[in-house]
């Protein structure tokens, strides 16, 4: 449904029941999914792909021309799963020539103010909390949650299932499972009632705890602990995904918190 007051550019793509509300520009090259929802002054750019069942409330700007001084006009997309909500005045920004794409995931929540820049790569389910800030070529796993006015570093990756507290700075990699918090930040235990709430057993909590304690609490080195895990613990999907992270992290990954009694 269109508003008079609303500008659609002819060569947009849009399907049947999309609601678009008053004042919302939709340019050229622009493809939104059925049952979508754009609100009152939302700006989509050209090179959007949005999927189905969203809602984009007022005052967000989409696949804007990203803030990098080495753009020169190259032709990039950003686009968005399915089921994701984006609140007022969030802005993302389209890829340049490193990935070509800016990626947000289905199922998604992007609170108020929040940026996400040039090239990031955002799984499913995650939720960023409001005025988080994400540099560019960032990679956020499925069910990251990062808490209000954090800022990322660019090339920084968040695995799958970590939480990041409220108000942080992150400067290196956050492994999967893991809450992040201190300042700087550091590791503060497992996030086990974030994996408890998405099925994981107890038994795979404890398997992610115990891996997590040779690696942070043990004294190790990354590579001495890394060997010792893989030798106390038989492969499990859980297990190969820390241990490949930490591996193929590139910026490092955060440190031990101050306390021995972390879970």
């Amino acid at each position: 449904m269109n508003q008079p007051l609303a500008y659609v550019h002819p060569g947009a793509k849009v399907a049947q029941n999309v609601v678009i509300e008053p004042f919302v520009t939709i340019q050229n090259d622009v493809e939104i999914g059925e049952g979508t929802w754009i609100g009152p002054n939302v700006t989509i750019f050209s090179g959007a792909r949005i999927g189905k069942n969203c809602k984009i409330y007022p005052g967000a700007v989409i696949a804007a021309e990203p803030q990098d001084l080495k753009f020169k006009g190259e032709y990039t997309t950003v686009e968005i799963g399915d089921n994701t909500v984006i609140r007022e005045c969030v802005t993302i920004n389209r890829g340049t020539t490193d990935k070509n794409k800016t990626v947000v995931g289905s199922n998604c929540l992007i609170m108020a103010y929040v940026h996400i820049a040039h090239d990031c790569m955002v799984g499913n389910y995650v939720i960023l909390a409001n005025g988080v800030q994400l540099a560019g070529h960032i990679i956020l796993g499925d069910y990251v949650f990062v808490g209000g006015t954090s800022a990322v570093h660019q090339f920084v990756n968040i695995g799958s299932h970590a939480m990041v507290a409220g108000g942080s700075l992150v400067r290196k990699d956050v492994p999967p499972f893991v809450k992040a918090a201190r300042e700087p930040l550091s590791y503060a235990g497992v996030n086990s009632i974030g994996l408890r709430r998405r099925g994981f057993t107890s038994d795979k909590i404890e398997e992610i705890q115990d891996i997590y304690r040779i690696l942070y609490l043990s004294g190790l080195n990354n590579t001495s602990a890394i060997d010792k895990v893989e030798l106390e613990y038989a492969a499990t999907a859980e297990r190969d995904e820390i241990i490949n992270f930490i591996r193929n992290s590139e910026r490092g990954i955060i440190k031990s918190g101050t306390s021995k009694n972390i879970d």
